[in-house]
């Protein structure tokens, strides 16, 4: 099956919790992860610290995040929120090939995400209308910058 894209590696790791202090302490305390920037989001209810993993073009991004008000959707805490970012080299193509495919991707469409690059997530359920999901993983696909794609690609 010829594809108009193509998956490069893993853009990051998302793990929500319902005090990023608490998963502070590993990643950055023990692991020595290093805090690049904030985000903080009311509409995706979501506190998050931007941590890196590595260096350079090919360097995994590993997210803590927290709930802005624990009540509320999206739960970043809770562990469906908890996900894989890959690295494509074509976003929209990707999109529009995977939906024509029978990928279903969660609400929301290509956005621009916490880190700055165009975002989409594909679904971790399949339903009748798309029966491909991520099989009870949410899977954020993020457009590669171009060092990126000369590195990986």
């Amino acid at each position: 099956m010829t594809k108009p894209f193509k998956i490069l590696g893993i853009q990051q790791i998302a793990i929500g919790g319902p005090d990023k202090t608490r998963l502070q302490k590993l990643w950055v305390d023990i692991f020595g992860l290093s805090i690049k920037s904030t985000f903080v989001s009311e509409r995706e209810n979501v506190d998050e610290d931007i941590c890196a993993l590595g260096s350079g073009p090919t360097a995994v991004e590993v997210d803590l995040m927290q709930p802005l008000d624990i009540e509320k959707k999206p739960a970043v805490h809770a562990t469906p929120l908890n996900h894989v970012g890959l690295w494509v080299d074509d976003l929209p193509r990707a999109v529009e090939w995977m939906s024509a495919n029978g990928v279903r991707f969660a609400p929301g469409g290509i956005r621009k995400g916490a880190a700055g690059y165009d975002i989409t997530f594909i679904h971790p359920k399949s339903n009748d209308e798309f029966p491909i999901g991520g099989e009870g993983v949410l899977i954020e696909l993020v457009q590669a910058p171009p060092e990126v794609i000369a590195a990986l690609g």
